[in-house]
C-alpha cells in the first residue's frame, strides 16, 4: 500500500470554504482525499501546520525543508516518505499518479449520469 502525506500551511480549515472566498484548489484537494479514503491501495493523510504541528516535527524531511526554506515551502507532498512536490499542491493528474487512479472530470454543463443525459446508453 502506498502512503501519501500532504503537509499544508497554517489555515483555519482544509476545505477552502472558510473566509471571504472559496479556494477551488483546496476544494479539489479535499475531494481527492475523500476519494482516497475509500481505496485500499493508498493511505492518505493531510497535515495542517495549525492543527497538526507534531506531524511536521516528526517528519524529518519536512522539518529540514521548513528549517532551510521557511513556511513558504508549504505545501509539501510525500509519497512513501519521499518528497515528490513542494511549494504547490499536486495537480489532479499528479494525485492520480500517486494513487494509481484515473480521475475523470465531468464538464460542468453535462448531466450527472454517465451518458451525458442520453438515457439507456450505459
Amino acid at each position: 500500500m502506498k502512503k501519501l502525506e500532504l503537509f499544508e500551511p497554517a489555515m483555519c480549515c482544509s476545505t477552502g470554504v472558510c473566509g471571504p472566498s472559496v479556494d477551488e484548489e483546496l476544494l479539489m484537494v479535499t475531494s481527492v482525499f475523500e476519494i482516497f479514503e475509500g481505496l485500499d491501495s493508498i493511505e492518505a493523510a493531510r497535515h495542517n501546520l495549525t492543527g497538526d504541528p507534531d506531524a511536521f516535527v516528526n517528519q524529518p524531511a519536512v522539518l529540514k525543508l521548513l528549517q532551510e526554506k521557511g513556511n513558504d515551502i508549504l505545501p509539501v507532498t510525500l509519497l512513501d516518505g519521499e518528497i515528490v512536490k513542494e511549494g504547490a499542491y499536486p495537480t489532479l493528474e499528479e494525485f492520480g499518479t500517486y494513487g494509481d487512479v484515473h480521475f475523470v472530470m465531468q464538464p460542468a454543463n453535462s448531466s450527472s449520469d454517465c451518458c451525458g443525459g442520453n438515457s439507456g446508453c450505459c
